[in-house]
């Protein structure tokens, strides 16, 4: 396929339809229009399994303006798909024909398996390329995904008929939230989810990815309330239900981060993600930015992974796309990994993997770091974090985003901004080595550091020590005087450093 070719994939999930557009650019995806709608047309199935007229009409009705959005598009460009509801629908030839119709292209309806292959492989496309064994949920509104996986390449996946919607009609019809209502809803999840154990055990798989919309809601209300984004822990899901609870209903739900749309079924959501935590023994569960429509795209592309990695290609469009002096970030980032290089050093509780990771992430973060000076000269490195944050970045995990957008935060200014994370070591001595990287090259040119150590401190108090050579600080008083303002910095937070030879 040539560059520049456009791409499109629709998703026609139970609770929302989503429509992904953009361009393949020198093998490359690049999203340019993302249109998502609730049409909770798992909603709309009566005892029967048949549509409801109004269901169907809501369909309709969204795929028209999809198919508006699309004209233009050639058949081979364009992958349409419909999941659990309308494998349910006895009724769905009667909608897909109409619907076909309106949306200008064929919409398939897939197996619950080829629904999971397609999840995996758009999570795994968004993941950095290693060779991990993952487990991926989906928690849609009718059915959950679970997929086992090493690096891209699926290797069990099963659909089950549980989701946030069905549950949620199920056993909280009446909107009302109560401890033994949760009770109910989670035994009967786990009855259906029972067989899974075997094959999804906990010895079975490395890490834990969520993806999709109830990930998404349950994420978005922990983050607004003070939880650490990236990630949904056991503790994270015994605080929401104790919230849903306390509210006792979901029309009198009041939680920052909750959307409108999202209360009628978050109960049913809550109680099938705990009932997954419980049976696969899954203490946190991170967020996966991928996910079916993107698994499309891969497909449409012809391609279920590429060599290399993909962060470094997403590094490189972010700064492109942004107007980063690339020399300058390069230049950072190997004076950062010089400095971090000796004072990781003696780390006796990293493998070498963990450490090679670590300065991977801290070479990202020096290559991006001026990303927002476009935006602002001041305040550049505030809306550097910000970008990173809600960038879309292939290979990348939320968590890692975080990360890498925590350190171009604290990469310059006052620290009490990162308080909250100063209590983890690795993250400090990243920000250290990254901080006096940028005050190292502050002229914008390579700098001297013949005789320049950075050691880590014996001393609990201290977290550094950093020498130079006799003659350094006169022969460069600027930076001399940058790092002891740097010494004032670090004296506001647990951590300490101390300076040698200025």
């Amino acid at each position: 396929m040539q560059s520049g070719n456009r791409l499109a994939a629709v998703d026609l999930g139970s609770n929302s339809f989503r429509l992904e557009i953009g361009r393949l650019d020198h093998g490359e995806f690049r999203r340019t229009e993302y249109l998502k709608e609730t049409v909770r047309q798992g909603g709309g199935l009566d005892e029967n399994r048949n549509l409801s007229a109004q269901a169907m009409q809501a369909g309709w009705d969204c795929l028209a303006r999809f198919g508006e959005r699309l004209a233009g598009f050639a058949p081979s460009e364009v992958c349409a798909v419909a999941t659990q509801t309308l494998r349910e629908a006895r009724n769905r030839d009667a909608f897909l024909q109409r619907a076909n119709q309106v949306l200008g292209f064929p919409i398939d309806v897939i197996s619950g398996r080829e629904e999971a292959r397609l999840i995996y492989q758009g999570v795994a496309q968004m993941l950095p390329e290693r060779e991990e064994r993952r487990l991926v949920i989906d928690i849609g509104g009718r059915s959950t995904e679970l997929i086992l996986g090493l690096g891209r390449r699926p290797r069990v996946m099963e659909s089950f008929r549980v989701g946030s919607i069905g549950w949620s009609q199920r056993f909280f019809a009446d909107g009302q939230f109560t401890r033994k209502a949760f009770e109910i809803a989670e035994i009967a999840a786990t009855a259906v989810l029972d067989e899974a154990f075997d094959a999804y055990n906990p010895g079975n798989w490395d890490m834990a990815y969520g993806s999709a919309g109830t990930v998404s809601a349950i994420g978005d209300v922990l983050v607004a309330a003070g939880w650490p984004g990236g990630h949904i822990t056991q503790e994270g899901l015994d605080w929401i239900l104790d919230k849903l609870i306390a509210a006792q209903s979901a029309e009198r739900l009041r939680l920052p981060g909750m959307r409108e749309d999202r209360k009628a079924i978050i109960g049913g959501g809550v109680s099938v993600m705990r009932a997954v935590f419980k049976l696969l023994g899954i203490r946190s569960m991170e967020m996966a930015s991928g996910g079916l429509r993107h698994g499309l795209i891969c497909d449409l592309m012809g391609n279920t992974g590429q060599d290399g990695d993909l962060r470094v290609r997403s590094v490189n469009r972010l700064a492109l796309k942004f107007g980063v002096d690339t020399v300058h970030g390069q230049r950072v980032g190997q004076v950062a990994s010089t400095l971090f290089t000796q004072l990781n050093s003696r780390s006796k509780e990293q493998t070498e993997v963990q450490q090679a990771s670590l300065l991977r992430k801290l070479r990202w973060a020096a290559e991006l770091h001026e990303i927002g000076s476009h935006i602002s000269h001041s305040d550049y490195h505030k809306h550097g974090a910000y970008i990173l944050d809600n960038a879309d970045a292939m290979g990348f995990s939320l968590s890692e985003m975080h990360r890498i957008s925590l350190l171009v935060l604290g990469h310059r200014g006052k620290l009490r901004k990162l308080e909250a994370a100063l209590g983890e070591k690795d993250l400090v001595l990243q920000l250290l080595s990254l901080r006096l990287a940028v005050i190292l090259c502050h002229a914008r040119r390579d700098p001297d550091l013949s005789g320049m150590t950075l050691k880590r401190s014996e001393s609990p108090e201290v977290c550094a020590r950093l020498a130079c050579r006799s003659d350094w600080a006169e022969a460069f008083p600027q930076s001399a005087h940058l790092l002891r303002e740097e010494v004032l910095a670090w004296e506001k937070t647990p951590w300490k450093l101390e300076l040698k030879g200025f």
